[in-house]
């Protein structure tokens, strides 16, 4: 019996849902492009059921016949809806009723690898959960907020921008960097990065000696 099964790849979504940058037409129509990448992909469209950018790339899937699942923090759709003010134009959402700092945990643990749009204080929020969990990240460049500063963040954390980090300004060409690095990069096993033994460290990968040194 294996483990394994060809399950379709899940690519989560994230960036400004506020701010100058949902403002910003070329980051929207990068959004949407990517969105509808992800959907001629036949990959699983992810993101928080936001607006925004994330909400311009669940449009840009949805255009494309692409599955779309949202991860709410709200309790109910009349919470999400009345209280946080969201779209709900995903096929599927989870209401989790745990807020915004819960909700992206489960929606990054719910993807195979994220891409970063844009980006404020929340999405830095979902860029270092992601990466401290070793999740590969896409960061869609030139897309305004953090999405060019990425690389000096990590570096001012004194920490090193991971291999299965990729930056592009191109959609598709981000998407192409992206699933290369989920397939070459497996997903650590323990839900606590900093727990560390010999299986999950099974090939010496720098996720573990980066963990390692950081203690």
């Amino acid at each position: 019996m294996t483990d394994e099964h060809n399950h379709r790849l899940k690519i989560g979504v994230m960036g400004s849902a506020s701010g100058p940058q949902i403002e910003d037409p070329h980051a929207c129509e990068m959004a949407t492009k990517l969105g509808n990448e992800i959907g001629k992909r036949d990959h699983i469209f992810i993101n928080g059921a936001c607006p925004g950018l994330p909400n311009d790339a669940l449009l840009g899937a949805i255009a494309s016949g692409g599955f779309t699942v949202g991860i709410s923090p709200a309790f109910s759709l009349h919470e999400h809806v009345k209280e946080y003010h969201s779209p709900h134009e995903n096929d599927f959402i989870v209401y989790t009723g745990q807020g915004f700092m819960e909700r992206d945990i489960i929606n990054i643990r719910s993807s195979d690898g994220v891409i970063i749009i844009g980006g404020g204080v929340g999405t830095l929020n979902e860029l270092t959960i992601a990466y401290e969990e070793g999740r590969p990240i896409g960061v869609l460049t030139n897309t305004g907020g953090i999405s060019n500063e990425v690389p000096n963040i990590i570096k001012l954390c004194e920490r090193k921008v991971a291999p299965n980090m990729v930056f592009d300004d191109d959609p598709s060409k981000l998407l192409d960097k992206l699933e290369l690095a989920i397939k070459a990069y497996p997903l650590p096993i323990h839900e606590d990065g900093r727990v560390i033994d010999k299986t999950s460290c099974r090939r010496g990968d720098w996720w573990c000696q980066d963990q390692k040194a950081a203690g």
